[in-house]
């Protein structure tokens, strides 16, 4: 698979867990990577981007509590998660795009790659 999520789980309120995202095929320095999030009830939300240069976007219900990161040797995408909430329980799923981060954060299904996701579920 060429985008594969790991480090979701359980997590009580406030909790600061890492996503990380492995890429195969979308080299980071000719692709925008992504996150995006699917809660119950909604639709999936752009969460935060990163092109090649490494300019970021971040939709306004998690500025200031993520961060996105990624490490271009390894291809590994990650999202520093800090004061989490029960409202940010969802499946995170990462996604590669020729989009510029900022138009990929809203594009929720754009026609780039996305991976499986991973389950966070935050508990008050």
């Amino acid at each position: 698979a060429p985008l594969v999520e790991s480090g979701g789980g359980s997590v009580q309120t406030g909790g600061s867990p890492k996503l990380s995202c492995a890429v195969s095929g979308y080299a980071s320095s000719r692709y925008s990577w992504g996150w995006f999030r699917d809660a119950v009830g909604k639709r999936r939300e752009g969460v935060a981007t990163i092109d090649n240069t490494g300019t970021t976007s971040y939709a306004d219900s998690v500025k200031g509590r993520f961060t996105i990161s990624k490490d271009n040797t390894k291809n590994i995408l990650f999202l520093e998660m800090n004061n989490l909430k029960p409202e940010d329980s969802a499946i995170y799923i990462c996604a590669a795009d020729t989009l510029p981060p900022h138009v990929l954060l809203t594009t929720p299904y754009g026609m780039g790659a996305w991976g499986q996701g991973t389950l966070v579920n935050v508990s008050s």
